[in-house]
């Protein structure tokens, strides 16, 4: 998905400066999964196929312990810290409005704490999982590939990182002038379309969170009625917040289009729109014409 910004304004650095930062979040998790070789020979020898044309991979450990860590890890990086944040660069950095600062590092930091229990309680069970997993492999089992309790202990980790946001023309080397100048005009143009991923971003979960809330509510009382989560709402509301504190370049549209939806979302409950039909189809001809309103979308 692309998006064509008509007369989009020029970012300005001083202000992008001051009001975001970059945050990046790293976490580890074992994968606890091994390319068992000679397991993979004895298949591909047995089905009289060519030697790696098949891998078998074994578990280490299966326990619900350690996958309570794996889902608990996915969803604190895809359901709140890409959530709150929009994306900077392809290594994982993300922009961070300074106004959003405290509520991040609030909720992050009590995922992280919650993350350091799961892991402790894995590391309790860790060593007797092992035995448990010796007689489940049998002959596949091979003890050098489980690490020592300290060892394990440090393959799981759940860091962030606070890195102040440079400017475009911030690039200080020692070198000539004329690379220099090459290396600054490299920036900016990385710099300008970061700014537009960024802002693209946003616009494609305002698309998507609109154009969800616009199929659920295209339903008549005599039709049969659409199933929908309080959170048809709540998404929307959230939204908004992220429309007014992450319009980090001050889009005139996209301050237009946030006041708009805030008006059309005055008063409104998930049940009052499956209650009241006439609400429900209001609301979503408000809905409706907000994604009109969305800059050109090139699928």
């Amino acid at each position: 998905m692309t998006f064509t910004f008509d007369n989009a304004p020029a970012p300005q650095g001083a202000t992008l400066q001051s009001s975001t930062m970059l945050v990046e979040l790293s976490i580890s998790v074992w994968t606890a999964r091994k390319l068992d070789k000679r397991a993979s020979d004895d298949v591909t020898t047995q089905k009289r196929a060519d030697k790696g044309m098949a891998n078998v991979h074994k578990k280490l450990i299966a326990c619900d312990e350690l996958t309570a860590i794996q889902k608990f890890a996915a969803n604190a990086r895809t359901s709140h810290h890409y959530a709150m944040t929009l994306p900077w660069s392809d290594s994982g950095l993300r922009m961070l409005p300074t106004s959003k600062y405290f509520g991040y590092h609030k909720t992050m930091t009590g995922l992280q704490a919650e993350f350091d229990r799961l892991v402790e309680k894995f590391l309790a069970r860790y060593e007797w999982l092992i035995n448990e997993t010796q007689i489940k492999l049998g002959d596949m089992y091979n003890p050098a590939e489980y690490p020592s309790l300290d060892r394990m202990q440090a393959k799981f980790g759940f860091r962030l990182n606070y890195i102040p946001l440079p400017e475009a023309g911030d690039f200080r080397v020692d070198i000539g002038n004329q690379q220099a100048a090459e290396l600054q005009q490299q920036y900016a143009s990385f710099y300008e379309a970061q700014l537009t991923r960024a802002m693209g971003n946003l616009w494609s979960r305002t698309y998507k969170t609109l154009t969800h809330m616009s199929e659920r509510l295209d339903y008549a009382d005599h039709e049969q009625k659409k199933v929908f989560h309080n959170t048809l709402v709540s998404n929307v509301l959230d939204l908004i917040d992220m429309m007014e504190t992450m319009n980090i370049t001050n889009d005139p549209n996209m301050q237009l289009q946030s006041r708009r939806l805030k008006m059309a979302m005055q008063g409104i409950s998930p049940d009052a729109l499956r209650e009241d039909e006439g609400l429900r189809r209001e609301t979503k001809r408000a809905v409706d014409e907000a994604i009109k309103a969305l800059p050109s979308l090139d699928f």
